[in-house]
């Protein structure tokens, strides 16, 4: 596989690098876990069938290595598990808690298995197709007591946070050449996690002291966790993870955003400018028009998915906000679903215009589905390269 260095990664976020195309191979450019398995069927090599051979098919397509310091419980990405509940397996994606919670099951019936997970959350996901979105049935913070509880789990000085043999974690992470992310947690997605979407909506008028209390543990957490991190360790990006939006637009309000979270990220942005990091990501889903310039704002410059489906332009984005936003993802999924002619068509409509003004990442608009055919997502990936004038894989 190719190997990304820090130098061209930042060339590409600061518009240094233009035309050039950058496939990152974790997060931007990830699939969901049945989808390899699915593109065995369609004639895939037969490694797509084990689910730990995702580095391989990584450089099936050409990705390229971007180092997430996952190993640190500080994000979403930390501590990702699947875990077998009942015989079925579960997927988590990681939380910030550390100690994690203990898997728990609640129930079960014949099509459903509902348990508590890694985060305290109580998740039901149907037996036969339990990779897809849960439904969420009850959240661990339920009032002041029990986050006087949860709270504890939010300490940045607990062991199990960080690697046991820290000198050998640290060689191994300066000995890299590719850039290194940190996860930076949240201010709103997290306590939605905790608290649940609605009742947190409620809780901003109700008792905004306890979701200040919530984000002020965030941001004391988080500024220890990279205080701690960065006497070590030098990384080139951080990732907030926050789902604050749906497709009409954010789950809060602009004025809520100003007063809640604007201060506690840039508290939290100035800390690592100081750094020198200056690369700074934000993974939401939903429509993002209203949130960007809040983003940027508040020292974020880089976001991600940008799903078309919610109604986020590329184009219009870098046309608006030039080189103040580094863009990532917004390919349509939906198109490559439909074949190779709209796959093109989708294609064309943006990732020329986007490459030629630099600062974009391409990927699809989230996860890669398993309803995307094998063989046309090899086209999709071949027509990346020739628009960048690379060689074609030969799949």
């Amino acid at each position: 596989m190719k190997r990304l260095t820090k130098k061209r990664f930042l060339d590409i976020c600061k518009f240094n690098k233009l035309g050039d195309l950058c496939l990152l191979d974790t997060y931007l450019n990830s699939f969901w876990p049945q989808t390899p398995s699915v593109w065995a069927a369609q004639g895939a090599p037969d490694f797509f069938k084990v689910p730990s051979s995702i580095h391989r098919i990584n450089e099936f397509f050409g990705f390229e290595t971007i180092r997430w310091l996952s190993e640190i419980n500080s994000g979403l990405l930390s501590g990702t598990v699947a875990k077998g509940i009942g015989g079925t397996i579960v997927f988590d994606y990681g939380t910030p808690v550390s100690p994690v919670f203990e898997y728990q099951m609640i129930d079960e019936d014949e099509r459903t298995l509902t348990f508590i997970n890694a985060s305290g959350q109580t998740e039901k996901v149907l037996k036969d197709n339990s990779f897809n979105m849960p439904m969420y049935v009850g959240w661990p913070v339920k009032d002041r007591a029990s986050w006087r509880e949860f709270k504890k789990r939010l300490d940045p000085s607990t062991p199990e946070r960080y690697p046991a043999d820290w000198k050998a974690y640290v060689l191994e992470i300066s000995n890299l050449i590719e850039p290194v992310v940190l996860e930076v947690g949240s201010f709103y997605g997290f306590m939605r996690e905790w608290v649940g979407s609605e009742k947190v909506s409620y809780l901003f008028y109700d008792d905004p002291g306890l979701v200040e209390e919530i984000m002020d543990t965030m941001l004391e957490l988080e500024i220890e966790i990279i205080k701690r991190v960065s006497k070590d360790i030098k990384f080139e990006m951080a990732s907030y993870w926050e789902d604050m939006a749906y497709k009409a637009g954010p789950l809060i309000s602009p004025d809520m955003f100003r007063k809640f979270l604007m201060p506690r990220y840039k508290k939290l942005n100035e800390v690592l400018h100081s750094m020198g990091v200056d690369v700074i990501f934000v993974d939401s889903d939903g429509n993002l028009d209203l949130l960007i310039p809040l983003w940027l704002e508040s020292g974020c410059n880089f976001v991600w998915p940008l799903e078309v489906a919610a109604g986020n332009d590329a184009v219009a984005l870098r046309k608006k906000y030039g080189t103040d936003l580094i863009i990532g993802g917004n390919i349509d999924k939906r198109a490559l679903t439909r074949g190779k002619k709209a796959t093109k068509d989708e294609i064309m409509s943006k990732v020329p215009f986007l490459l030629e003004q630099g600062g974009y990442f391409p990927s699809i608009d989230h996860l890669v589905p398993p309803d995307i055919p094998f063989e046309v997502y090899c086209y999709y990936i071949n027509l990346l390269r020739e628009i960048a004038g690379l060689e074609k894989l030969q799949f």
